[in-house]
């Protein structure tokens, strides 16, 4: 497929230089570093331009005899992130989407609309497990303090969760042997945590300590972060796709583009494969409680909680399209997602940040696992089924795979 190779290559180049005009769009990039840019950008419209001529290219590249099921799944790809390309170059030349139009000409997906009203039985539920005076914001802030780690024991207990969720994932699927990372604790970010692949199978894992961290998410982390989710993610698709097969597209990966659905939807849904059941109870009250010395008899409590407020993730993006829709100012954004998003005052604020930075990417995280969730469901992968549930989670980090929300969670 000499052709899609040729298409591939000006594909990086195309992103590399989009990356001129926008600092945070590539996100990483790991291939030949004599096609960066250098001089002055190219204009958008020029870009613009390019990035509609190569997907009328490859959609007039025919199709092999004798192509396989990855070979099929690339082009889908390819032509998926050129337009995400052409989208994006739209918003810096300075058109505006509402929400759900740029969550879907980016990520190919829309989250779903919630009222009040949807989120108040779970917020009803959370009233009765945390009896007590004042607010419930206030009732669950004084809850949650309780299981902060304390800052002299992070690095312990965040290594002790990363390594369990190493050895969880090599006991399903096969990491090549040089694979590595690096930790790093760092401040001023909008962002709680963060995975920049270097390439040569190595990430550098950045952990934001400008606000308090609770137990519970240094599984949370761990996973996201590192086992099963973006690094692993970034590993395979290096061995799998880039040196195995010599597809370039992949040592590159633009941001805001439909890469990220699948990036941040299998590194949440890698949390539950990791830890089904009640084994991550088991591990947090047996080796995580004991090394943030906290008391490893309210882990049930704390779980079950967290559990219930998770479950108004969704709250989180109803905050990000009225604040970004201009129905709501910062200050309302950030009352929204203490009142029906239970996040504290400072936590809050800086997810108000977040959305000045990132927009509608805040889909990817709870609108992804679900799709993500869906899809490894549809083929088998049940909680009853963990064998056949990491198979295809593994399909998803090694292939170009997509999570099409309006074609049945996948692409062919």
């Amino acid at each position: 497929m000499a052709g899609v190779n040729h298409i591939a290559e000006h594909y990086v180049r195309l992103v590399l230089r989009v990356g001129q005009h926008d600092p945070g769009y590539v996100d990483a990039y790991y291939g030949d570093p004599d096609w960066t840019p250098g001089g002055a950008p190219v204009p958008l419209t020029e870009l613009n331009a390019q990035a509609r001529a190569l997907r009328d290219a490859l959609a007039a590249e025919p199709l092999p005899a004798r192509a396989d099921e990855l070979d099929r799944l690339r082009r889908h790809y390819l032509d998926r992130q050129l337009s995400a390309v052409a989208a994006r170059l739209e918003m810096l030349q300075g058109a505006r989407f509402d929400f759900d139009e740029e969550s879907h000409r980016l990520y190919g997906a829309q989250a779903p609309r919630h009222s009040e009203e949807d989120f108040q039985h779970v917020l009803d539920e959370l009233d009765e497990r945390l009896p007590g005076a004042g607010s419930l914001t206030a009732r669950y802030a004084v809850f949650r303090d309780r299981f902060l780690i304390p800052p002299d024991r992070l690095d312990a207990v965040f290594r002790a969760a990363i390594d369990e969720c190493r050895d969880r994932t090599r006991a399903h699927l096969t990491l090549p042997d040089r694979e590595q990372f690096t930790i790093e604790y760092v401040t001023g970010k909008s962002w709680s945590a963060y995975n920049w692949y270097r390439g040569g199978l190595h990430s550098l894992i950045q952990v934001n300590t400008d606000l308090p961290i609770t137990i519970d998410r240094a599984i949370d982390l761990a996973c996201h972060e590192g086992y099963p989710g973006h690094h692993v993610y970034n590993v395979l698709l290096e061995s799998t796709l880039v040196r195995a097969r010599g597809w370039v597209e992949f040592s590159i990966y633009p941001l805001f583009s439909p890469q990220s659905l699948v990036a941040e939807g299998t590194a949440n849904a890698g949390i539950e494969i990791a830890f089904p059941g009640d084994e991550r109870l088991g591990f947090e009250r047996s080796v995580l409680y004991p090394r943030a010395g906290l008391d490893p008899n309210t882990a049930s409590e704390f779980l079950d909680v967290q559990a219930l407020v998770d479950r108004l993730s969704y709250a989180g993006n109803e905050a990000a399209r009225r604040y970004l829709n201009g129905d709501f100012d910062r200050e309302a954004a950030a009352a929204w997602l203490e009142r029906w998003a239970m996040m504290p005052a400072d936590r809050a604020w800086q997810r108000t940040a977040f959305f000045d930075q990132y927009r509608s990417y805040v889909i990817n995280y709870n609108l992804g696992r679900d799709l993500a969730r869906d899809y490894i469901a549809r083929r088998g992968g049940t909680a009853d089924r963990p064998d056949v549930r990491w198979r295809e989670f593994g399909k998803l980090l090694s292939s170009p795979r997509l999570l099409d929300q309006d074609g049945g969670h996948e692409s062919h």
